[in-house]
């Protein structure tokens, strides 16, 4: 059996305030038609793709906030790209801001199998910014406020038989930033991460030192060293661009089990990329360097899952 996938990573421009949702649909239709007739078999969309990233704006009305969210995946907004992917026979990852039944809002992303079967589900756990806007600050980074902390864990799933049965996991923008979300996974032998994002090009609590280019390194970096630390492949997919005057990193990547990046976003905007996934070439890290079975000693790891801020030695 074939374990060699070809997975696409969608990048998307920005979207703006003023841009239908059926106009970015449609965008997010036409890059996933590039990907298949590229022989994608797997495409990956970023976080929060279906509008622009509303948490950088104070939102106080309850009401204009809803028109963000999803209570039905796919609902109304979101069905003809479902309806697309199943009918080319290719499976994705696509992000969305959840409305529950409950009134609980996540930021979420599935993964949906070549039928249109929704394979697995996450919850973003590891949610940035503030609860309350900063004063005198153009932009915000609000997901605390209008998110709930993800409450499912890191659920691995397997992959249809077309895809070789591959342990999959996904995580969202800055989860991938966090070693704890990336070997929870590795511990259930994860070979394929899928990973969308929404990242500022500057540093969105107010600073200055942070630039674009640090921070598209940074994302990079994040993506490469967790990869090669779990032995698996990674699909870390942007959307970029500027967005009504707010800047987004690009940089979008799919990496190997070892580290090296074998497909990399060149602009800013609409972009596919494209990579050859052998499932397999993760057995050499797994079973020498990242044998967990092997080297792990979780006795001495007790401190990171009892603490939370950091305690210095007396």
């Amino acid at each position: 059996m074939s374990r060699i996938l070809r997975v696409a990573g969608a990048q998307m421009g920005p979207n703006q305030k003023a841009d239908s949702r059926r106009a970015i649909l449609d965008r997010m239709i036409a890059l996933l038609d590039q990907a298949a007739g590229q022989g994608a078999q797997l495409v990956v969309f970023p976080e929060l793709p279906f509008t622009t990233f509303f948490p950088r704006w104070l939102i106080e009305s309850t009401q204009e906030l809803d028109t963000y969210f999803e209570r039905d995946l796919p609902g109304p907004n979101t069905q003809p790209l479902f309806d697309r992917a199943r009918a080319l026979g290719v499976g994705m990852y696509v992000g969305h801001a959840e409305l529950t039944p409950q009134g609980q809002r996540f930021n979420t992303a599935v993964t949906v199998g070549p039928d249109g079967t929704i394979l697995g589900k996450y919850r973003k756990i590891h949610l940035p910014g503030t609860v309350e806007p900063r004063p005198g600050d153009r932009f915000q980074q609000l997901e605390k406020r209008y998110f709930d902390y993800g409450d499912m864990g890191f659920p691995a799933f397997r992959g249809p038989e077309a895809w070789g049965r591959g342990i999959l996991g996904m995580l969202i923008c800055n989860d991938r930033r966090w070693p704890e979300g990336w070997r929870c996974y590795g511990l259930q032998g994860v070979e394929l991460m899928l990973i969308g994002y929404n990242s500022a090009a500057y540093d969105p609590m107010g600073g200055t030192s942070e630039s674009a280019d640090l921070r598209t390194f940074h994302s990079t970096l994040a993506v490469q060293s967790n990869a090669y630390m779990n032995a698996t492949w990674a699909v870390s997919v942007a959307k970029a661009g500027n967005e009504d005057g707010s800047g987004l990193i690009g940089g979008s990547v799919i990496v190997d089990p070892n580290g090296i990046v074998r497909a990399e976003a060149k602009t800013l905007g609409d972009e596919v990329i494209l990579a050859e996934v052998d499932l397999d070439a993760c057995r050499q890290g797994k079973e020498k360097m990242f044998d967990f079975a092997a080297h792990r000693r979780p006795q001495w790891y007790r401190a990171i899952v009892d603490q939370v801020g950091a305690v210095p030695p007396p």
